[in-house]
């Protein structure tokens, strides 16, 4: 008999560490993770197997076919924005035939099981592409239809993922004969907004100057802000992003009216950021440098999400507002982390 198994794709990421936390403390799921690199020595009594691989070996999500019956993928891999602009064609070959490989991997398993298997896949904020900095600032918090025009590579993938997500769920191979009496993957969405963890290094997102701040004044290191200081766009932490993976996992599926969701927590300018930084840490040396590059992108991005839908159809609520994501969660653990030893 196969094992049957939650897949978590990229989960040595942000994401991975608090998504193998959780589902290990709280589901006594049977994970199987996968990463290019090896998985984190804290998180590997956690999971059923861990496999150092490239979501592009075909060979190698053959054997996970075989090995495994898979309930659940959480596909986490990618790129991120900053990182896939200095090389666009290999973003797309990580971050779109990444992405098809898994989905071609869950409608066979989900027509081998009989029943569909949940495909949970992280989108972000880089799928919108506002035209211009006024039209930002005017702009109501944005619905999941608005705005999608991506002006990077990243926005790009992820925007493109979501439709293919929704083809195969509903229209693919719609003009075979079968077509039609064979289960096909359930596809689910989520928008994110710009994520703050306390567990990981910043990875190279264009929202990271966030978290970046927070990092460099708990040790003491000088930072360069690379946005304005009224840059302003949406934020979560860690725990709450989660929460809304696993929360719209769980959810059935006829309470779902759409493929793809908006979540959001708190919306912050580069400037409060700092505020808040330089209160818990008053010998930060933060200052701002603007990247007009980055600060180009950055600038697409909504100020605000529209998340009702997400609150009607599954109930989303964050429990982390900002007070508590930077006084409760944020300051104390990353002080922590960096404190030496008496």
């Amino acid at each position: 008999m196969r094992q049957k198994v939650v897949l978590i794709t990229g989960a040595n990421g942000e994401i991975g560490h608090g998504l193998i936390r959780h589902l290990a403390n709280t589901t006594g799921a049977n994970i199987v993770a996968l990463d290019v690199v090896p998985l984190d020595k804290s998180l590997r009594d956690l999971v059923s197997t861990y496999i150092v691989g490239d979501i592009l070996d075909q060979m190698l999500l053959g054997r996970l076919v075989v090995e495994h019956e898979i309930s659940t993928i959480y596909h986490l891999a990618s790129i991120l924005s900053t990182k896939a602009e200095y090389n666009p064609e290999t973003a797309h070959r990580i971050n779109v035939e990444g992405t098809l490989n898994l989905l071609r991997l869950a409608v066979e398993q989900s027509q081998w099981q009989g029943t569909s298997v949940k495909f949970i896949y992280p989108s972000s904020i880089a799928a919108y592409g506002i035209p211009s900095l006024n039209e930002k600032v005017q702009a109501r918090p944005a619905t999941e239809d608005q705005w999608c025009y991506p002006t990077t590579m990243y926005g790009c993938n992820k925007l493109y993922c979501e439709h293919l997500g929704r083809y195969y769920s509903t229209y693919y191979r719609q003009l075979s004969a079968d077509c039609g009496t064979s289960e096909t993957v359930d596809f689910r969405s989520i928008r994110f907004p710009g994520l703050i963890s306390s567990e990981t290094i910043p990875s190279g997102g264009t929202s990271d100057y966030g978290p970046e701040m927070i990092h460099a004044a708990a040790q003491g290191e000088e930072y360069s802000c690379f946005v304005r200081p009224a840059t302003t766009i949406p934020f979560m932490v860690m725990p709450d992003a989660v929460k809304a993976l696993v929360s719209l996992e769980a959810a059935p599926r006829n309470r779902l009216s759409q493929f793809v969701y908006n979540v959001t927590s708190f919306s912050l300018s580069a400037q409060e950021i700092f505020d808040i930084v330089l209160k818990a840490f008053p010998k930060a040396k933060i200052h701002f440098a603007v990247d007009e590059c980055r600060q180009k992108i950055v600038d697409t991005w909504p100020e605000k999400l529209d998340d009702s839908a997400a609150r009607k159809d599954w109930d989303w609520a964050p429990e982390y507002d900002c007070r508590r994501s930077f006084h409760e969660y944020l300051i104390p653990a990353i002080r922590s982390r960096y404190q030496t030893p008496k």
